[in-house]
């Protein structure tokens, strides 16, 4: 590993205008993070990558690099590009249990943050270095929102998160499992236990129905439920899923690892959704693909779909009335997710769009004065690196608010 890692580094040009970090949503520092290693200086590279982007090490895992970082190197026109990413994990999974974040003396002010997906823990890991006294709250009972019970355990070990969880610790962040806000406990509860501000960061954990008949039967899963713990459901060898984003591609790849021995991905436009690397990984396990093809109802043999039409430029026209009956052992749903709206409608004066997703200002605050709220609950479904960087922004708008009312 650490000999690939010094081949890596030394083929970067070290460019003047690094295309690479431009093509970072975080922007990522990565010639300085290279040359710093060049010159033997790893524990300042790691609290470079940390300080600009508190999850780097899960980052360094889960992102699409090929369509980021290392597909803007400017090495990849003509050939291949420096492997950022294996740069970048080799640093942060070295510095991370040894590095001591470094904190600003208590300020005695209380701010609680509902989820622990990567927007929370961003929000928490920011202002609790800043001196602020955090409380993380979840309803699941480990840390991680979507990286704990969304991304399968081959694609991210969940011992990483198992590390920043004593981090956080570390850190003096109290965490709070298994608690729900907005059932018990209220966001007005909060705030009159004296927390200041709120970070409301729990995810899109709500399926998607298609609307079909056939959605409630025993043969038919979600993809999150089914993610969230694999092993309590039984498949059968052959297995057919609804959708083709990066959710369905993770189902595909888990069923195959927990017994299915056929798996077939439908989607009802021409082109998926999921990621081009994540599609390529899918089908060298085996995954097969259909395209043009609607569900229209779904019965105790498997999934019938319908034909999509389209014209000669890919714009969709109708359906066919003939229908295709496929035979499955079991159907899973993976068409996106959306926010429950236990928490909305336990508080008063957050409102949501028409899709159920938190409304915010530019600040990241809702419209409830002093929440504020980012990642997916805000977005919908998106990357573990944008929830990164939309937290790191929110939290910097949190701190000045907080001054500033002191």
């Amino acid at each position: 590993m650490a000999s690939h890692v010094l081949n890596e580094i030394n083929r970067c040009l070290n460019c003047r205008k690094p295309a690479c970090r431009e093509g970072c949503p975080i922007n990522t520092p990565i010639p300085e993070m290279i040359e710093l290693l060049k010159q033997h200086r790893l524990n300042e590279a790691g609290e470079l990558l940390f300080a600009n982007n508190p999850l780097s090490l899960i980052c360094s895992v889960v992102c699409d690099h090929e369509k980021q970082c290392e597909g803007h190197c400017i090495l990849g026109r003509t050939g291949s590009a420096v492997q950022i990413s294996t740069i970048e994990h080799y640093i942060s999974d070295t510095c991370l249990d040894k590095m001591s974040m470094e904190t600003a003396p208590a300020n005695g002010i209380a701010v609680a943050v509902i989820g622990s997906g990567p927007a929370g823990l961003t929000v928490a890991i920011t202002l609790a270095k800043l001196g602020y006294s955090v409380t993380v709250f979840d309803s699941k009972n480990k840390i991680g929102g979507v990286m704990q019970y969304g991304i399968p355990e081959f694609r991210l070990p969940k011992t990483i998160l198992a590390r920043f969880k004593q981090k956080l610790e570390q850190l003096g962040v109290g965490i709070r499992l298994n608690t729900t806000i907005g059932n018990a406990l209220r966001i007005d509860d909060l705030f009159r236990d004296d927390y200041q501000a709120v970070f409301i960061g729990s995810g899109v954990w709500r399926p998607r129905t298609l609307g079909v008949k056939g959605e409630s039967r025993g043969n038919v899963r979600f993809g999150l439920d089914y993610l969230s713990n694999p092993e309590q459901h039984q498949l059968g060898k052959n297995v057919a899923v609804i959708g083709m984003g990066n959710t369905a591609i993770d189902v595909a790849r888990t069923a195959f690892r927990h017994g299915a021995q056929k798996v077939v991905l439908y989607s009802k436009s021409l082109v998926a959704k999921a990621s081009k690397r994540d599609l390529m990984y899918a089908q060298l396990d085996g995954a097969e693909m259909e395209f043009g093809l609607q569900v229209v109802e779904i019965n105790d043999l498997g999934p019938v779909f319908s034909q999509v039409l389209f014209d000669e430029n890919g714009q969709r026209t109708g359906l066919s009335k003939e229908r295709q009956q496929v035979e499955a052992d079991s159907v899973i749903i993976a068409v996106s997710q959306g926010p429950r709206r236990r928490l909305v409608d336990s508080t008063t004066g957050l409102e949501v769009d028409e899709d159920g997703f938190l409304v915010v200002d530019e600040f990241g605050q809702t419209t409830k004065n002093m929440v504020f709220a980012a990642g997916d609950v805000v977005t919908g479904p998106k990357t573990v690196v944008s929830a990164v960087t939309a937290g790191k922004r929110v939290a910097a708008n949190m701190h000045r608010l907080l001054q500033e009312r002191q």
